[in-house]
């Protein structure tokens, strides 16, 4: 076979496998292996400050930069345990939407907010927090204020509103709750809770966990939200205070992980199916974890005992939707799926007395599983009603189900 045989057959060949040992297990099991390093907020926000209300009460906001056209403050209100680092990504994506700026604030009780008493988190305490700490923000003229909020911080997004307590609020947007089915959802909130573990070893091992019980199922999103909803055990401080994390911390918690499984099946793949009486196998998706290997290092603790707030937890949503509907703003509802509706915002939906869009492929934290989404159906809803700019070359799409 002539030289240029050889050439012409070697151009039509697929590409040669690169020398090496291939095929072997830990060659696999490496590539299986994700990254949890930690994020830092300034990947994220323009600036961060601890605003004293009062002598009892100081709160944790961050804020994007100032838009290059006048646009609105997005007021951002987590759900029970989380922070506002959980709003993180959503910020990046709306930011470069349209022109507006987020304000993220950690409610009482959560992330490195201080008060006298963390224990009250009444629906009108929360509400007051709110609305004292955007007065105190803005004290000679408060700018227009679009709320957003999300699980409870969606509750109390309704509560703020309809207590009108800021005279320039323009709009409201609540993500994946509902009153009747977050009634339903209380009987078993306290099991849910216990099944949480109560201590992780590092701060990477706690991001794991989050995404591997499906908590969060962007790893992304859970890089930098996760380290806002623990404290480290010795000083009693938030875990973002322990950021960056140096390389021999990183490695590790390589080497420590919380499952004993390599290869466990995440909440995103594939998980079976239900069993012959129709029950959901609920049970499989959780990781298995060694209570020993749990109790071994109790580095990182949750910073709210969600446990201890169950007698607000009526008061949050008792009342909600007629609060929702009532509420003489624009008003829109997010959901991750069409069921979580209950009656009165059925009939509301279909009188058009708010807008609702349903996101599928996505768990409770919606605007973590996916921000570019949940940054768009909100950036179209404020353009259409004309209360932002677009920035760049975003198009507002018309909403759907």
């Amino acid at each position: 076979m002539s030289s240029l045989q050889r050439t012409i057959l070697k151009s039509k060949l697929p590409p040669t496998i690169p020398s090496g040992r291939i095929g072997r297990a830990d060659s696999f099991k490496k590539s299986r292996i994700r990254d949890y390093k930690p994020c830092m907020w300034n990947e994220f926000f323009a600036e961060k400050a601890d605003v004293a209300v009062d002598e009892q009460r100081t709160f944790r906001v961050y804020k994007t930069k100032q838009p290059e056209k006048p646009g609105p403050v997005l007021l951002l209100l987590h759900g029970g345990g989380y922070s506002a680092l959980t709003w993180a990504h959503f910020c990046s994506e709306v930011t470069s939407m349209i022109h507006c700026q987020c304000l993220c604030i950690d409610l009482r009780g959560h992330g490195d907010s201080r008060v006298d008493d963390e224990d009250d988190l009444s629906a009108d305490t929360l509400s007051k927090d709110i609305g004292d700490l955007v007065v105190k923000l803005y004290p000679e003229e408060v700018p227009q204020i679009y709320v957003v909020g999300h699980s409870m911080g969606g509750a109390i997004a309704v509560h703020f509103a309809y207590m009108a307590l800021v005279p320039s609020l323009i709009g409201i947007t609540v993500i994946d709750v509902v009153e009747g089915t977050a009634m339903e959802a209380l009987a078993s909130m306290q099991s849910f809770l216990r099944s949480r573990p109560k201590y992780f070893q590092s701060i990477p091992n706690a991001i794991e966990w989050c995404i591997r019980s499906g908590q969060v199922r962007n790893v992304d999103s859970a890089k930098v939200s996760m380290p806002g909803q623990i404290i480290n055990c010795t000083t009693n401080k938030l875990a973002t205070n322990d950021l960056p994390l140096t390389d021999e911390v990183l490695e590790e918690a390589h080497h420590t992980s919380m499952f004993p499984n390599a290869f466990s099946i995440s909440e995103d793949e594939e998980v079976g199916n239900a069993g012959d009486d129709g029950a959901e196998s609920v049970d499989f998706k959780k990781p298995t974890t060694t209570k020993a290997a749990t109790d071994a290092a109790k580095n990182y603790t949750w910073r709210i005992d969600l446990a201890k707030s169950e007698k607000y937890w009526v008061g949050w949503f008792s009342g909600l939707s007629d609060k929702f509907l009532n509420l003489r703003l624009p008003k829109q509802l997010l959901l991750a799926s069409i069921d979580g509706l209950d009656r009165t915002l059925t009939v509301g939906q279909m009188q058009g007395r708010f807008q609702m869009q349903v996101l599928a492929r996505c768990g409770h934290a919606v605007h973590e599983d996916r921000p570019h989404e949940v940054a768009e159906v909100i950036s179209g809803y404020l353009i259409r009603n004309r209360f932002a700019e677009a920035a760049g070359e975003f198009r507002c799409h018309m909403p759907s189900c």
